[in-house]
């Protein structure tokens, strides 16, 4: 199948280094991002598993779990996360899913069906279009999709920013101009009215065009 933004998220039952999960429940009521990987011990991945191991109280602050997935067992994944930790100086305590059937990879749209069913003996190559970003919501559908090829470290930081972005924009039904960062001023989208825009902006904005308003961000 074929995923976009507001497709709803496949759901599935999995094993992960925290035991076995039913996705959407695993979310449950917040927000989650799977990030995915094309094989353990990789050298990319491992800087990014670490980082985003550092980064995780931040997720969190935002209502927000991360799962990792890599197309290899659990127990290759247990190994892996000692060597993330003894390199990049961050323990890994969000759960990796294991996906040794390939069954996820081929569910999220990121290997073809004729993949096989077995990741033994696929090389990273094999699996290199396994390096998929997406931001879920509450609601269970696709907010933001960012996939890299392998030689490309992901900025998870960007990742952090945007999806400060989308909650801002659930919240408030505002839009973000490029580059911008939290406490910035937003866009008022052509969507809301005049009449509208003067009721939640009593203070008023900035019109530069027509359908380009600029207000501070709501707090």
């Amino acid at each position: 199948m074929s995923l976009r933004i507001n497709s709803e998220a496949p759901n599935f039952t999995a094993e992960t280094t925290q035991g076995t999960i039913n996705f959407h429940e695993w979310i449950g009521n917040g927000w989650a991002i799977l990030f995915s990987h094309p094989k353990d011990f990789t050298p990319v991945c491992t800087t990014e598993l670490g980082y985003m191991a550092g980064l995780e109280p931040e997720f969190a602050k935002r209502n927000t779990k991360i799962i990792g997935l890599s197309v290899d067992p659990v127990t290759s994944h247990g190994k892996w996360a000692a060597d993330i930790e003894e390199t990049q100086g961050h323990k890994v305590t969000y759960p990796m899913i294991g996906d040794p059937e390939l069954k996820v990879a081929k569910l999220y749209d990121m290997l073809p069906a004729e993949s096989g069913t077995t990741s033994e003996g696929r090389t990273a190559a094999d699996n290199a279009t396994v390096r998929t970003v997406f931001v879920i919501g509450p609601d269970k559908k696709i907010k933001l999709m960012l996939i890299y090829p392998m030689s490309s470290g992901r900025n998870f930081d960007e990742v952090l920013r945007a999806l400060d972005s989308i909650q801002l924009s659930a919240k408030h039904n505002v839009a973000t101009p490029v580059n911008w960062k939290p406490g910035q001023d937003v866009i008022i989208p052509t969507s809301v009215s005049e009449d509208q825009a003067k009721q939640k902006y009593p203070a008023g904005w900035k019109t530069l065009k027509p359908y380009l308003r600029v207000v501070a961000q709501p707090k």
